[in-house]
C-alpha cells in the first residue's frame, strides 16, 4: 500500500533524454537572449532581428534613460555643494557665446533660446549634409541640464555623438551622414532653466522639435 505511488523505473527519464532536454533548454535560452533580451534591454542586436521588430530602439531608449538618471544623480551631488548658485548662473551666462563662434563669419549663424520647466525636455535639430560641420555653443542660465547630442535620418533612427550633464558646452559638430543632427535637453532640477544655443557653419535648416 505504501509503495502504490512509486513510479516504475522504466517510467523515469533516461540520462540521454535528460541531456537532450538540457541542451534544448540551453539553446532556447540563448536564442531568447540574443533575439529579445539583448536588443530590448541593452540595444545590442547581433542578429538584426531587434531592428526589424523595434526591440533595439527600445533598448537604446532604456540605456539612454539609465545614463541620464546616473548623470542627474551626479549632478545633484555637485549642485548640493554649490555655495552661491547666483554667482554660478552669472558665470554661465558669460560663456554663452564664446569668441570662436562670434568671430566665425563662414556659413549661417543662428541663436535660439528655450525655457524648460522642471522635468520638461526639448530638442533643437539642424539639417546637415554628410561631413559638413558647425561650431556650436550652448549654456544654461540656472544650473546643469542633461544633454544628448545625436543625429537621425530616414535610414538611421539614432546616432549618438555625446551625452552628459553640463551647464554649458561648446565644440564642433561634424555630420556623420545626411540628416538631422542636434541636441536634446532635459531639466532635471526643481526650477525653470533657459538654454541658449548658438550655431555657426554649414547647415540648411534649424528648428525646435
Amino acid at each position: 500500500m505504501h509503495n502504490a505511488n512509486i513510479p516504475d523505473y522504466t517510467e523515469l527519464p533516461t540520462n540521454k533524454r535528460l541531456l537532450r532536454s538540457t541542451i534544448i533548454a540551453i539553446i532556447s535560452a540563448a536564442i531568447i537572449l540574443v533575439t529579445i533580451v539583448l536588443p530590448s534591454e541593452y540595444g545590442i542586436d547581433p542578429t538584426g532581428i531587434g531592428s526589424v521588430t523595434g526591440l533595439k530602439r527600445m533598448g537604446e531608449i532604456k540605456t539612454s534613460l539609465a545614463e541620464e538618471l546616473k548623470a542627474d544623480q551626479s549632478n545633484q551631488i555637485d549642485s548640493a555643494s554649490m555655495a552661491n548658485p547666483e554667482q554660478v548662473s552669472n558665470e554661465v551666462e558669460a560663456v554663452a557665446v564664446p569668441d570662436k563662434v562670434q568671430s566665425n563669419d563662414v556659413g549661417r549663424t543662428e541663436t535660439m533660446s528655450v525655457t524648460l520647466d522642471p522635468g520638461k525636455s526639448t530638442e533643437i535639430k539642424i539639417t546637415m549634409q554628410k561631413e559638413s560641420s558647425v561650431e556650436f555653443s550652448w549654456s544654461s542660465n540656472a544650473g546643469a541640464a542633461f544633454y544628448d547630442l545625436h543625429g537621425d535620418s530616414k535610414d538611421i533612427d539614432y546616432h549618438v555623438y555625446e551625452k552628459g550633464t553640463e551647464t554649458s558646452k561648446q565644440g564642433t559638430l561634424v555630420a556623420a551622414f545626411d540628416g538631422n543632427h542636434g541636441w536634446y535637453w532635459k531639466n532635471r532640477s526643481n526650477k525653470p532653466i533657459t538654454i541658449t544655443l548658438t550655431v555657426v557653419g554649414d547647415y540648411q535648416d534649424i528648428k525646435e522639435m
